[in-house]
């Protein structure tokens, strides 16, 4: 049985020298879009995390997050992704719990290890102990919810006599963890909800989930389509999306992750990196990723620099032209 599924958007709040903004404005704009797309349709709103970004790039997700909830009554909101051995798994879950009370229950996680050195150093934590410190990490914060008084002797972390108060609300929060290595998908099926990421790695969680036995199609996936854009007049689109779009691929190449590489303005709008659909093109492919695996939530995102009333034209014919599809 084919599950709902429903559409968001990543908000990284980067602000990139080409189009740089005073801060403040940048930040109240897109708060007042991530606002717009609960009126518009849409499920959720996401909102990711990296250190040591020249453009800016979201470092505090848990701090703008609450800013999104306070304005919003329907849409889920979370992480996509926390860098989760960069904070405390204590103080991880007292603040995932006070946000999932002020959310009246929509606060949903999205967890990895990430790939950056330089984010590490940034923390002071050492980037070579991550996979280890996931581990306990993912332990403590989940038996944390749970309502145990946690006694935990580990490597990394010692706790004496811990109780968080006040609890977590549903007793835990959802959590979709990302990641390729089959140790990563192990942390999914140990202690997450479900994938998040990219199909190929959904593919290696479907494959996980029958080594144990267990139907795939009981399990959840959340794909982060974020260079996907739906318009009614492709041409007239790439030319005034690919320099944003653009900013994105090149900054990630240049920290080596994510998979991209380099790119001119023209290779990205010919290379096919940059997808511009017409509404019943991305309605069928969203059918077919539905039908391949058990997809409960696709989302896109705001590139960086893109002026508000562009963004909300692009995302308004999504709203209007895909979303019914899928109602």
């Amino acid at each position: 049985m084919t599950r709902k599924l429903t559409f968001g958007y990543l908000f990284d709040f980067r602000n990139p020298e080409q189009w740089h903004r005073p801060w403040e404005k940048l930040y109240a704009e897109i708060i007042d879009v991530a606002v717009w797309t609960e009126q518009a349709g849409f499920g959720a709103a996401w909102v990711p995390e990296h250190h040591q970004a020249k453009d800016g790039y979201l470092p505090s997700p848990l701090v703008a997050a609450p800013a999104i909830a306070a304005r919003t009554s329907r849409i889920k909101l979370g992480t996509w992704i926390a860098l989760a051995p960069l904070y405390h798994p204590t103080r991880f879950a007292s603040d995932c719990a006070v946000l999932d009370i002020i959310s009246n229950g929509r606060l949903e996680i999205g967890l990895g290890i990430g790939y950056r050195p330089e984010e590490y150093a940034a923390m002071g934590v050492d980037f070579t102990k991550r996979g280890r410190l996931f581990d306990e990490w993912l332990e403590i914060v989940t038996r944390l919810w749970a309502g145990e008084t946690l006694n935990y002797a580990g490597q990394h972390y010692q706790l004496n006599g811990v109780k968080m108060m006040p609890p977590a609300p549903r007793g835990r929060i959802p959590l979709y963890i990302g990641g390729f290595a089959p140790k990563a998908i192990e942390r999914i099926l140990t202690y997450g909800d479900g994938y998040v990421g990219v199909p190929e790695g959904a593919a290696i969680y479907m494959d996980k989930l029958r080594d144990r036995g267990r139907n795939p199609n009981e399990g959840k996936v959340r794909i982060g389509d974020f260079f996907t854009v739906v318009s009614d007049d492709p041409e007239q689109a790439i030319e005034e999306l690919a320099p944003y779009f653009l900013h994105v691929t090149n900054s990630y190449a240049e920290w080596g992750g994510e998979g991209m590489e380099t790119m001119t303005l023209e290779e990205i709008k010919t290379n096919g990196k940059l997808k511009i659909m017409t509404p019943d093109a991305a309605i069928a492919m969203y059918k077919e990723m539905q039908a391949q695996m058990p997809l409960d939530h696709v989302s896109m995102m705001m590139p960086p620099g893109i002026p508000a009333d562009r963004f909300v034209h692009y995302a308004q014919q999504f709203a209007d032209k895909v979303l019914p599809a899928f109602a």
